[in-house]
């Protein structure tokens, strides 16, 4: 239930509740009244009544001051008048007195009383003692029904209850139109407001020109959007200058695993230019003749597309990228890393080989994934000063994102490398993940490798896990989601 209909309920509710003790008691004042107007009346009645009574019983008896009460009887249309005898054979007469009444009679005192209030057949019963000169006393009974009374009390009623229900529906109109248009117009705007700013809209503020609580809301929702855009701004400049922070990191990393890649590259360059350099001497001393100089040529042709193959492969590693992620096939991503790093790893003496397995395409960046392999490998194979295997693989997996992540069970590929070098004790490996971390020796690392890994795989919507036990080398696994997630 909206607010304004809580308001204007609860309104109702407290209206209802004073209505109805105002008709309670006006009920029964009504009723006192009626019936106090009514004993009045009766009492006037039986005294002069007894007045009478008494001149004519003195004057003419007993027989003619009866006549007289008959005769009022006759007469009177709302009363009904007899008179009962208090004492004698006969006490009472019908008149269903209790002890305590007829004493109070005996003793002078006029009594009042009144059948049960539940029926129309109700009445009130008066009695006036008459003092007359008679061996026994005797009372007045004045009898009124009270089916008037009844009928009275209904019309109260129904009258009361009428009034109350046109009160409450106008007060309820009236307070559902002040209150849609003082709380429920403000608030709906306000929600609305708060959806905007759920969803990142900032550019609209409220209009609503109340002077209480709600227009000070308003207001200071506004106020609250104004920071909200200015914290915005802050936030999208710091973040591009982290962006270009990180690719300049990266960058930066990448152009030193270019370096450690230099003096392999320029041995695998010797032997072809020698190649080259030989045959192209031969030619020109005129050395050669007939079919050998075409096929000099074709030796030098092929030399130097191996020459061309080597340097654009460093410079494609090495080419600062702009992040664009794209269905590749890891596998072939894998392969082109391993040529590139074959070099370096035939100078320390390691084996590198990938994994037998299917294709497995998955969206991603393939420059990144290449960067945070080669800073894998690079690892592996200096982790292995006497040499050894390093193999990679690929391969799915459905496995549960790490708490920091979250998340359900799901399908994910998992690139990993494993080494047979000296691993990494517990204590360190908690800490290899962090910027600057190394226990290489001075220029050999720069710290940086594994946590540019990391970030990669975060920002691809994977992680990296690092196993490793001291002398039986180290598995580091990258897991990137199957389904586009990131």
């Amino acid at each position: 239930m909206k607010l304004a209909r809580k308001l204007v309920v609860a309104f109702l509710l407290v209206v209802c509740a004073v209505f109805a003790v105002y008709a309670a008691n006006r009920v029964d004042r009504e009723i006192r009244l009626f019936e106090t107007d009514m004993q009045r009346d009766a009492k006037v009645l039986g005294r002069a009544l007894s007045a009478a009574m008494i001149e004519v019983w003195k004057a003419d008896g007993e027989a003619s001051a009866l006549r007289i009460v008959a005769l009022a009887d006759a007469q009177s249309k709302d009363v009904k008048i007899r008179w009962v005898w208090l004492e004698g054979a006969d006490p009472g007469q019908g008149a269903q007195l209790t002890p305590a009444e007829l004493d109070a009679i005996l003793r002078g005192r006029e009594v009042v009383r009144m059948d049960s209030m539940s029926s129309d057949s109700s009445h009130l019963y008066t009695y006036v003692p008459v003092p007359v000169p008679a061996s026994r006393r005797g009372a007045l009974e004045l009898r009124e029904s009270l089916r008037e009374e009844r009928a009275y009390i209904r019309s109260t009623i129904v009258n009361t209850v009428l009034v109350t229900a046109v009160l409450v529906a106008t007060f309820g109109l009236v307070a559902m139109l002040l209150g849609m248009w003082f709380v429920g117009r403000p608030i709906h705007g306000l929600i609305e407001q708060a959806r905007r700013v759920g969803t990142g809209d900032l550019s609209k503020r409220l209009d609503v020109r109340q002077g209480d609580e709600i227009g000070e809301l308003a207001a200071e929702m506004n106020v609250m959007c104004d920071r909200l855009a200015d914290a915005n701004d802050k936030v999208a400049v710091a973040t591009q200058a982290k962006l270009a922070a990180l690719d300049q990191l990266r960058h930066a990393e990448r152009l030193s695993t270019v370096g450690k890649l230099a003096s392999g590259i320029a041995h695998e360059l010797g032997t072809p230019l020698n190649v080259i350099s030989g045959r192209a001497k031969m030619i020109a001393a005129g050395e050669l003749s007939g079919d050998e100089i075409p096929h000099s040529s074709r030796i030098i042709a092929e030399q130097s597309e191996r020459m061309a193959t080597i340097i654009r492969q460093l410079l494609d590693f090495a080419r600062r990228r702009h992040a664009s992620k794209a269905p590749r096939d890891l596998r072939q991503t894998a392969r082109t890393t391993l040529v590139l790093l074959q070099t370096l790893a035939d100078k320390r003496r390691v084996e590198l080989g990938l994994a037998e397995g299917d294709e497995l395409v998955v969206e991603v960046d393939e420059g990144q994934i290449q960067q945070a392999l080669t800073n894998l490998v690079v690892n592996g194979i200096q982790a292995m000063d006497a040499g050894g295997h390093l193999t990679v693989s690929i391969a799915p997996a459905r496995v549960t994102p790490p708490a920091d992540l979250g998340g359900a069970e799901d399908d994910y590929a998992r690139i990993s490398v494993r080494d047979e070098g000296v691993g990494i004790p517990a204590d360190v490996l908690a800490h290899v993940f962090e910027p600057f971390f190394t226990t290489k020796g001075v220029g050999e690392g720069t710290g940086l490798g594994l946590s540019v890994t990391y970030g990669i795989a975060h920002e691809h919507g994977g992680w990296v896990v690092a196993e490793s036990e001291p002398g039986k080398g180290s598995m580091f696994s990258i897991y990137l989601p199957q389904r586009g997630r990131a």
